[in-house]
C-alpha cells in the first residue's frame, strides 16, 4: 500500500492547488496553457509560479521522503522527443491538457473536457495496448 500513497498525495495536491487557483484567481490550471502564455511573453505571475511550484514538488518530495522520486525511461530520446511533439500538439488540438481538462473542466461539469478525457484515456489505452504487442 505505501507505493500508492506519493501518487495518492501528490494528485491531492494538484488539485488543491487547482481549486484555489480557480477560487482565488478565477484561472483554470491548465499546464499546457501557463507554459504557452509564458513561452508567447505574456508575463503572468500565477502562471510562472504554478509551473515553478510544479518543478520544484520532487525536490520538496526528496526533502519529506529522503530519497528522489524513482523514474526509470527506456524510450529512446527521439521517442521521447516525437511523443513530447504529439502531446504539444494534441494539447493544442484538444483546446487543453489532461490538468486543464481532467481536473478542472470534468469538476465544471464541461461536456468538452469530458470528451477530451475519454479521448485521453482510450488512445492512451490503445498506446500502451499497442507498444505492449509490439515489445
Amino acid at each position: 500500500m505505501s507505493v500508492f500513497w506519493p501518487p495518492l498525495l501528490g494528485g491531492m495536491l494538484l488539485g488543491l492547488s487547482a481549486v484555489l487557483l480557480l477560487i482565488g484567481n478565477g484561472k483554470v490550471a491548465g499546464i499546457s496553457g501557463m507554459a504557452g502564455r509564458l513561452l508567447q511573453g505574456q508575463r503572468r505571475a500565477e502562471s510562472a509560479v504554478f509551473l515553478i511550484g510544479l518543478l520544484l514538488g520532487p525536490a520538496l518530495y526528496a526533502l519529506i521522503v529522503g530519497a528522489w522520486p524513482a523514474v526509470t525511461i527506456v524510450a529512446s530520446w527521439p521517442v521521447i522527443v516525437i511523443a513530447g511533439l504529439l502531446v504539444g500538439f494534441g494539447t493544442r488540438m484538444g483546446s487543453g491538457c489532461t490538468s486543464g481538462h481532467g481536473i478542472i473542466g470534468l469538476a465544471r461539469l464541461s461536456r468538452r473536457s469530458l470528451a477530451a478525457t475519454a479521448t485521453f484515456l482510450v488512445c492512451g489505452v490503445l498506446t500502451a495496448s499497442l507498444m505492449g504487442i509490439l515489445r
